[in-house]
């Protein structure tokens, strides 16, 4: 069985090693120091033996490299079984995993001290950002969020070290605290009887089976992207870490900056300054509801009213244009109940596609929905409604044409 160094001795780069098996693309060194992906930390990238490697898995109880191309086909150096190879490491990969992977303990340490129930479930590690899955009683707000960054960056700023180290498993379970899932940190599980325990100092314990930094410090700046809930009684948490968390607190400040100058305040101010002018446009939007409602009301008060079908039952029909069907409901009962002079009433809308409304008192002998079912099977369309207020749309029809029969049906 062969296991990575890389989460023993992170800082490792460049090894040399033997070739203990080739088969095709795939190639297991009797030693390496690449990191298998596993636990949601991505692998190692970098070369063997000047061959790219496209993929690091443990299969079987070894590390597979799996190459960009055949090392045995020329050109890539002697790649056989019992000869020693060079193995490379991509830097900036391996060290952004590093930071990433301790900044999701820290940012499970901050979670420690703000959520109750909390429990571990699961990570993962992409180029841009980081997430992390917690379990907890209640889902997390954005105050929890922004809790979450400003406790974070205050570990990072503590430097606080960050050590690991193999125990037997039942020593593990007893540690106070520890994060233990077995389902989401297989690799930190050594032989099944051992645990390999990840400890950032008086913030966070878990066991882990990644590669980390040695102290906090290295981290660098950690922002807050997003919260979610991708299940019952999962919070996901997604973060930013290193020359992408420093661009998007940039980003996030200048945008704060543009609103505040915006609404021509600060940004200490800017939230007050948001919540009164949500509160002037709540009140404008309603006032302009009310004016659109009086002048609709006015242009249904100038609809000619006639007798249909010698019923008795006074009619007010026209037509409307800039309305939706659904602002006629309140201005057309309105009429009915204030005019004594109009029983019913029918708006037929202006438009390529007119539309149909009708509205009538309670307490005549008119019925709203039957008036819209026999204009919409006139002139096509569908709708539908109740005795005192119903809507078609659709109509296929001249809305001239469609009040005129109206008038005279």
């Amino acid at each position: 069985m062969t296991a990575s160094r890389a989460p023993a001795e992170p800082a490792v780069r460049e090894f040399e090693s033997t070739v203990e098996r080739v088969d095709g693309r795939e190639v297991v060194l009797e030693e390496t120091y690449f990191y298998a992906e596993s636990g949601g930390q991505p692998a190692d990238r970098g070369t063997l033996a000047g061959v790219l490697v496209d993929d690091v898995t443990e299969r079987d109880g070894e590390v597979v490299h799996v190459l960009a191309e055949d090392p045995t086909a020329g050109g890539a150096g002697d790649v056989e079984p019992g000869e020693p190879v060079r193995g490379v490491i991509d830097d900036d990969f391996r060290t952004y995993c590093a930071r990433a992977h301790t900044a999701s303990h820290v940012l499970y340490g901050a979670a420690r001290r703000t959520c109750e129930d909390l429990g571990y479930a699961g990570f993962d590690i992409s180029p841009e950002k980081v997430r992390v899955d917690l379990t907890t009683a209640e889902p997390l707000d954005d105050e929890d969020l922004v809790e979450l960054e400003r406790l974070s960056n205050r570990a990072v700023w503590d430097s606080r070290p960050v050590s690991w180290e193999v125990l037997p498993e039942s020593e593990a379970r007893d540690r106070d605290g520890i994060a233990f899932n077995t389902k989401t940190e297989e690799g930190a599980m050594s032989g099944g009887e051992s645990v390999r325990v990840v400890t950032v100092e008086d913030w966070d314990v878990a066991a882990c089976g990644g590669t980390h930094v040695e102290n906090t410090a290295e981290i660098g700046q950690i922002a807050a992207l997003d919260r979610s809930n991708p299940g019952e009684g999962v919070t996901r948490v997604e973060f930013a870490v290193g020359p992408t968390a420093i661009d998007r607190v940039a980003a996030r400040h200048a945008a704060a900056l543009e609103a505040a100058t915006a609404a021509d305040t600060n940004v200490e101010e800017l939230p007050d300054e948001v919540r009164r002018l949500r509160g002037e446009v709540d009140r404008l939007d309603s006032a302009l509801r009310d004016a659109q409602s009086d002048l609709l009301g006015a242009r249904l008060a100038e609809f000619p009213t006639s007798e249909v079908d010698g019923d008795g039952v006074v009619w007010a029909v026209g037509t409307v244009a800039d309305a939706d069907p659904n602002d006629l409901r309140e201005p057309a009962t309105a009429l009915i109940e204030s005019d004594d002079s109009v029983d019913a009433l029918a708006a037929v809308g202006e438009g390529e596609t007119p539309f149909v409304v009708a509205a009538a008192g309670p307490d005549v002998d008119a019925d709203a929905g039957a008036v819209v079912e026999a204009a919409t099977d006139e002139f096509g369309g569908g709708g539908g409604g109740g005795p005192t207020f119903a809507q078609g749309g659709g109509l296929d029809a001249d809305p001239d044409a469609v009040v005129a029969w109206l008038r005279d049906r």
